[in-house]
């Protein structure tokens, strides 16, 4: 069975589509086959693989002009596959929000392809409506890219409360694969403070690796392709296959 991996934080620029871009290039690379579902109308993650954010998408398989399978294209890493977005997605709300399956429609729309990948990463939008609950209904796992800062310590909490919501009466089966924590600057007092408060306090439930400013990392979604087929050799690419690694172990 797929594992489907949701990444969620209501904060916006906190590295979730940049992790969901990479990480599911170094989880193919591995030799898995994974979708990227790119739930957010910004589309950011479909022009990060090099989509096309004008083409066919998640937002006609939510009107029913299209199904998930037809949508679905290839990207320039071998095994890695996108179900693009659009601007369109941004009204989604109002073609969902009278449905009897309002928060289950991705869950459905993915049972139609699950059996086909081995990971199924869900990039949502940074807060906390709709879509994000879309996803959060359809994984079976959460992923937590935090930002080495202060603030970021003030939404984790509501994060945490929302899953916990979730859980209890609309997903079950949810769990907390980890924390991430990005955007780590060794030479600031305040990212070491983030990473020793919140390591101490959720233990093993944060990973081992934390990912770095890198500024190939940046660079590489204005290309149309994750950073491994950028540059491999910097030290955000080293970063997120050690994350790759850390996944499936705890899978």
């Amino acid at each position: 069975m797929s594992r489907t991996i949701v990444f969620v934080n209501q904060k916006g620029g906190v590295g979730k589509t940049t992790t969901a871009i990479n990480l599911g290039a170094y989880l193919a690379r591995a030799g898995r086959k994974v979708l990227l579902v790119d739930f957010d109308p910004q589309a950011n993650l479909t022009s990060g693989v090099g989509g096309k954010s004008g083409s066919r998408g998640i937002y006609e398989v939510i009107t029913g002009s299209a199904s998930l399978s037809d949508v679905i294209i290839a990207t320039k890493q071998e095994g890695l596959f996108l179900a693009p977005s659009s601007i369109n997605l941004s009204g989604a709300t109002v073609e969902l929000v009278d449905r009897d399956d309002r928060n289950n429609f991705l869950k459905k729309a993915l049972s139609t392809v699950q059996s086909e990948y081995d990971f199924i990463l869900i990039d949502c939008p940074p807060s906390l409506g709709i879509l994000t609950l879309n996803g959060l209904c359809a994984a079976t796992e959460v992923l937590i890219p935090l930002q080495c800062e202060y603030f970021a310590l003030e939404g984790l909490s509501l994060i945490l409360q929302t899953i916990q919501l979730v859980q209890k009466g609309m997903n079950s089966g949810l769990r907390i694969t980890g924390i991430l924590f990005t955007m780590y600057d060794s030479r600031t007092r305040l990212a070491q403070d983030v990473v020793s408060q919140v390591s101490a306090y959720f233990k093993d439930k944060v990973f081992s690796t934390i990912i770095p400013r890198n500024v190939r990392l940046s660079e590489a979604p204005s290309h149309g392709v994750p950073v491994c087929l950028y540059d491999a050799t910097c030290v955000g690419a080293r970063s997120y296959e050690k994350l790759a690694k850390e996944v499936i172990e705890r899978g």
